[in-house]
C-alpha cells in the first residue's frame, strides 16, 4: 500500500509567533504545547518519522495534528466537540434537589438545622428522587445557582417605633447638622460606649511568633486571670479616642468616663457636646439625660435606636481594639491589658482620621422603603388563599 505523503505546512509570521508562545510558554497546557511543536517541526519540512521521534508521540498522531493544521489552521489545534458521556441525572432530579436545598430542614421533618451536601446527598436517596448520588454532585449543582444552604445570616428587625427620628438625629450629627441647623465650630460629637469582659487569659505555653509557611500559634490551653470592661469615647470629627478600663461597667464607670473627657478641653468650654450612646444600662432613658445634664449642662445626650448599635461609630473602633489589641487574648494579666489599651490609644491618636461614613438620611430612607415593600409582600404572600 503507498504511504501517503506528509502536508505541507506554510505559516504566515503571525501564525509562526503564537506557535512559538503556544509551544514554549510555561503556561500553556502541555497538549496545546506537542501540538504546536508538531506544527513547527512540519513548517521546516521535516517528516512525520522523524517529527515523532524528536516529540515522542505516535506517528499517527503527528500526522493527525498536521493535517488538521493544514485543513484549518490554528482553530484546527483546538479539541473537537464531543457528546460526553449521557447524563446520569435529568433535569428534573438536579431541579428537586436544589429545592429540597432551598427548605429549612425542620420543615421536612428532618432533625438537622442547616442542609450540607453530604446530607442532601443522602436525603435525596432516601426519597427515592435519585439514585444513590455523591456529595461532590450535589455541590457542583448546587454551586450552578449560588445555593449554600450551610451558610446562614442572623438579622434582627427593626423593633424601635421612633427608628427613623433617632437614626437620622444621629446622621445628621455625622454630618455636622442638628435639627437643620449646621453645627458651629466649637460644637462637638462623642461617639461612646463599653467594650465588656475582655478576659486575661495567660496560655500555659508561649505564643509562637509566625515563620515561613507557618502562622502565628497560640497555646489553647491557658489560666484566667480575671476580666475587666474598656470604656471608651471617640470624637467623631477630630477621631480622637479617650478610654479607661474598670472592674466593670454601670453607671459610676460611665461617668467616670464622662468627666474624664468634660474636664478637659476643648469640651469643657464648648458650646455643646453631644453624646452619642446605645441603650445600655449604664446610660438607659431620660434618668441618664437628667444626670449628664445635671453633672455637665453643655453636654446632651442622644440615643441610638434600640437594637441600632451600628449608628453608633465607638462600635468601628472597638472591632479594632479587638482585632489589633485583643486577640489572640494573650496577656499574664489584667495590668497587662491595661498597659496595652493605653498604649494603643496613643498610637491610634497620633495617626487617626475619622471614619468616612457614607450612610446618611438619604440612605435611611431608601432602607426603609425596602423594608416597608418587605414587609407588605411578606403579608400579603401570607394572606393569600392557595390555589384548589
Amino acid at each position: 500500500m503507498p504511504v501517503a505523503c506528509a502536508r505541507q505546512i506554510a505559516l504566515r509570521a503571525g501564525e509562526r509567533e503564537r506557535l512559538k508562545k503556544m509551544a514554549y510558554g510555561y503556561k500553556t497546557e502541555y497538549r496545546m504545547r506537542l501540538r504546536a511543536q508538531v506544527v513547527l517541526h512540519a513548517a521546516h519540512g521535516r517528516s512525520n518519522a522523524r517529527i515523532a521521534r524528536e516529540t515522542g508521540l505516535h506517528l499517527d498522531t503527528v500526522r493527525c495534528w498536521r493535517g488538521r493544521f493544514a485543513d484549518r489552521g490554528l482553530p484546527g489545534l483546538a479539541d473537537r466537540e464531543r457528546t460526553g458521556r449521557p447524563p446520569v441525572f435529568t433535569a428534573l432530579q438536579v431541579a428537586e434537589v436544589k429545592a429540597l436545598a432551598c427548605q429549612l430542614p425542620a420543615e421536612t421533618g428532618t432533625p438537622l438545622s442547616r442542609w450540607s451536601c453530604p446530607e442532601l446527598a443522602r436525603e435525596v436517596t432516601a426519597r427515592a428522587i435519585t439514585t444513590p448520588v455523591s456529595a461532590s454532585t450535589v455541590r457542583r449543582w448546587l454551586k450552578d445557582d449560588a445555593l449554600k444552604p450551610w451558610q446562614y445570616q442572623s438579622w434582627i428587625f427593626i423593633r424601635d417605633p421612633d427608628f427613623r427620628t433617632k437614626a437620622s438625629r444621629i446622621m445628621d450629627l455625622y454630618a455636622r447638622t442638628w435639627g437643620g441647623v449646621p453645627l458651629s465650630e466649637d460644637e462637638y460629637v462623642i461617639s461612646a460606649d463599653e467594650k465588656t469582659s475582655i478576659q486575661a487569659r495567660c496560655r500555659c505555653h508561649p505564643t509562637l511568633a509566625p515563620g515561613r509557611a507557618r502562622a502565628m500559634r497560640v497555646n489553647h490551653t491557658y489560666g484566667r486571670g480575671g476580666a475587666l470592661a474598656y470604656l471608651a469615647a471617640y470624637d467623631v470629627h477630630r477621631a480622637r479616642v479617650f478610654g479607661h478600663t474598670e472592674p466593670t461597667t454601670g453607671i459610676v464607670p460611665f461617668m467616670n468616663l464622662v468627666t474624664q473627657v468634660m474636664s478637659q478641653e476643648p469640651y469643657a468650654s464648648a458650646k455643646r457636646v453631644f453624646w452619642i450612646v446605645d441603650n445600655g444600662s449604664s446610660h438607659r432613658g431620660q434618668a441618664a439625660i437628667d444626670r449628664l445634664t445635671k453633672a455637665f449642662p453643655n453636654a446632651a445626650m442622644v440615643h441610638t435606636p434600640v437594637h441600632a448599635s451600628w449608628t453608633n461609630q465607638i462600635e468601628i473602633f472597638f472591632s479594632i481594639v479587638q482585632r489589633k489589641v485583643v486577640s489572640s487574648n494573650d496577656f499574664t494579666d489584667l495590668a497587662e491589658i491595661r498597659d496595652r489599651l493605653r498604649a494603643f490609644e496613643d498610637r491610634y491618636n497620633a495617626t487617626a482620621q475619622p471614619f468616612q461614613w457614607k450612610f446618611t438620611t438619604t440612605d435611611l430612607d431608601d432602607l426603609l422603603a425596602r423594608l416597608d415593600r418587605h414587609t407588605a409582600d411578606h403579608q400579603a404572600e401570607s394572606s393569600a388563599t392557595p390555589a384548589a
